[in-house]
């Protein structure tokens, strides 16, 4: 049984999907103005994970995220730029989708774009006036918030504690609350103005506002009602309050059976050590592509697994340094099993030894589930992980567990870091030799006799020089390659399988 935290219940309870073994999840999307920040990406890593255990779980899952690619934003910065919004939301656009395979989220099953949406959009709005839950004024089109009784359930927040929200002016002046019946009800279809994106509709060129585009999408791809919402605990109000208002109003249904959201990010002041809020005016503010500049994907993700998704994430240089460390030993015990199922003798195993890795195995699988059914608490599940790496890094050191127990714990490990979009066999394969010194060719020349380019036949060479000589009780050799090759960084490990040699650890 999964159970998950609903932000509208306010405490944990059981997922039950709609449809036996199916899942539909929305994840409010990017308004593409600009390249997302690291906290943009905490959010949508976040869902990328849950999505990932529900398919490790068996569900089907179907996943929309959409992309507002019209905006106030947007139109600011194609002025600032002097070209085209559209020409922006598209530049921004792909380079989101690059930002997020980069970092491993894996695409949404759907990712519908606003532009390409109007007519859906209209179609809703129009709706919301015929139940009377909206009204047009001067061609905008407002949701009369206390039309809908419920407005508020999510946050928590009594509508008649929220008057006197912030005050949009028009190009004239004009404020847009002067036109509105209740100064709480906000834009579903704004009017156009010069130089503006606009489509037309019954009520004239216009645009659709931003909240109302989310509930025409969510309606259109998953249907009503879908099983899970989620987006950055910023979103829970107005945007997911608006949602849920104007599309149960229009419907007359509930909008989504489950609501999620991740916590925010915060930066760590290399300096001072303090936490501070992300922002530009600090000077702390990192856009993702920059962070990925600067460390790899595995670890980035890594650091985020480390937190709950719901607590606030505190992201600075040793706290990903730390990460990265903790993810080297995972792909070490990865890159160790598989050297050494590669040169397994087959010689009889230990059957003790080999039943208690079986075990630690079947306890691996179980806490990893129990802790990630638990709210999708991956912190836990990494205990569980790293538990099995010590049994499978004692396993593999002793030698005396049969070659299906090795392996078998060798692909857990495997398996249940590719369930958190971490790929740890990309490491453990690698370019081997690619940083190893251009020495070790000179070496292998001068000892082996090896003629070749590449540093790992070179190394190769070596240790069957070393092996040849000590079976023939030629210690010089034998200790010249060994004392060549330490010289140089490398390490040589002597085991039941044969030499081993490894660099830079």
């Amino acid at each position: 049984m999964i159970r998950i935290y609903d932000t509208m219940a306010r405490q944990k309870v059981e997922l039950k999907p709609l449809e036996e073994g199916k899942i539909r999840m929305y994840v409010c999307g990017p308004t593409v103005y600009n390249r997302i920040h690291i906290g943009n990406a905490r959010t949508f890593i976040s869902f990328d994970v849950i999505r990932r255990y529900l398919k490790w779980r068996g569900y089907d899952v179907t996943f929309v995220q959409n992309v507002t690619d019209v905006d106030d934003k947007i139109i600011k910065k194609a002025n600032e730029e002097g070209c085209p919004a559209a020409e922006v939301a598209q530049r921004y656009t792909e380079l989101f989708v690059e930002d997020m395979r980069r970092a491993g989220v894996e695409d949404p099953d759907v990712r519908p774009k606003a532009t390409e949406e109007i007519d859906t959009m209209i179609e809703l709005v129009q709706k919301l006036i015929d139940e009377g839950h909206a009204y047009e004024a001067e061609g905008d089109v407002y949701f009369a918030v206390r039309s809908y009784g419920d407005y508020g359930k999510l946050s928590g927040r009594n509508v008649d504690e929220m008057e006197g929200g912030h005050r949009e002016l028009r190009a004239d002046g004009q404020g847009l609350e002067d036109r509105k019946r209740d100064p709480l009800d906000f834009a579903l279809w704004k009017a156009a103005k010069p130089g503006e994106p606009s489509w037309e509709s019954p009520w004239g060129q216009g645009r659709p506002g931003w909240h109302i585009e989310c509930s025409a999408m969510s309606h259109k791809y998953l249907g009503l009602p879908f099983d899970i919402h989620g987006g950055g605990a910023d979103l829970c109000f107005p945007h997911h309050e608006n949602e849920i208002a104007q599309s149960e109003a229009a419907y007359g249904c509930t909008f989504s059976e489950h609501w999620m959201h991740s916590g925010m990010l915060q930066i760590a002041n290399a300096e001072t050590g303090e936490v501070e809020k992300m922002s530009k005016s600090l000077n702390n503010f990192l856009l993702l592509h920059e962070a990925l500049d600067i460390v790899r994907p595995e670890a980035l993700r890594m650091l985020m697994l480390q937190t709950h998704y719901r607590s606030p994430l505190v992201f600075g240089d040793q706290r990903l340094s730390e990460a990265d460390a903790a993810l080297t030993r995972i792909e070490t015990a990865v890159k160790n099993a598989d050297w050494w199922l590669s040169n397994a003798t087959g010689e009889t195993a230990d059957e003790s030894a080999t039943q208690a890795l079986a075990d630690a195995v079947a306890k691996a699988r179980e806490s990893f589930a129990t802790s990630m059914d638990d709210d999708f608490n991956a912190p836990e599940a990494l205990g569980a992980v790293f538990a099995l790496v010590t049994e499978l890094n004692g396993a593999v050191g002793a030698s005396n567990v049969a070659v299906d127990g090795v392996k078998a714990a060798r692909d857990l490990v495997v398996d249940l870091m590719d369930c958190f979009g971490i790929d740890v066999t990309a490491a453990a394969a690698g370019e081997e030799g690619a940083d190893y010194p251009d020495a070790v060719l000179e070496l292998a020349a001068n000892i082996a006799g090896y003629q070749g380019t590449s540093k790992v036949d070179a190394v190769q060479a070596l240790l069957d020089a070393r092996a040849a000589a000590r079976k023939a009780k030629d210690w010089g050799t034998a200790d010249g390659v060994r004392d060549g090759l330490t010289g140089l960084g490398f390490v040589i490990e002597d085991t039941p399988q044969g030499a081993r040699v490894t660099y830079g650890a």
